[in-house]
């Protein structure tokens, strides 16, 4: 597993042996940061079901101004505090917040993110119910991009509140799609 491009790119990061994570793929990520050229200089970065913190590091290798990355697992936990150590990211540009991500979305917020990722474990297909608690959480009222990566035996909807659903494709095992709130 490596960073693929900015200040990180063609580090890797630490190996790990854990069945509970399934980082998102470098085809997938690219696609993902394609999509966001010119919005993630400076910005505000959630990573929900951060798991190895592939995604948030990625993101502040590109210049994102600060990533929160939400995980539960202790395992977890440890390997992106173990990234963070590896690449000597300041703990104030990467904060991680050891909760559940359906806890965290309960709030309070008093300033949202300019980017969201969201990789639930598909083992649960539970992408559905984190868009709705999105959707219903103090976060909504603030305009941001959402990427969330779920199964294809997922049925995830076009509308979740103030989320609107504007791009979905197919990645094999996976969809990845894009909400927004504007």
């Amino acid at each position: 597993m490596r960073i693929i491009s900015g200040k990180y790119g063609s580090r890797r990061l630490v190996s790990f042996r854990a069945d509970h994570v399934r980082p998102t793929t470098d085809r997938v990520k690219e696609v993902m940061f394609n999509k966001l050229q010119g919005e993630i200089e400076g910005a505000r970065v959630l990573d929900l079901f951060s798991g190895t913190g592939n995604l948030a590091i990625e993101a502040l290798s590109r210049g994102a101004l600060h990533v929160t990355a939400v995980e539960k697992h202790p395992q977890s936990i440890d390997i992106i505090q173990k990234n963070r150590d590896l690449l000597q990211i300041p703990k104030a540009d990467l904060t991680v917040v050891r909760k559940d991500v359906l806890r965290y979305l309960q709030g309070p917020f008093t300033e949202g993110f300019d980017i969201v990722f969201i990789d639930p474990p598909f083992t649960e297909e539970m992408g559905d119910e984190v868009l709705k608690a999105y959707g219903q959480s103090e976060l909504a009222r603030f305009a941001a991009k959402i990427f969330i990566e779920a199964g294809k035996k997922e049925v995830l909807g076009d509308q979740y509140g103030t989320l609107t659903l504007v791009d979905r494709k197919n990645y094999g095992d996976k969809y990845l799609s894009l909400y927004c709130i504007d």
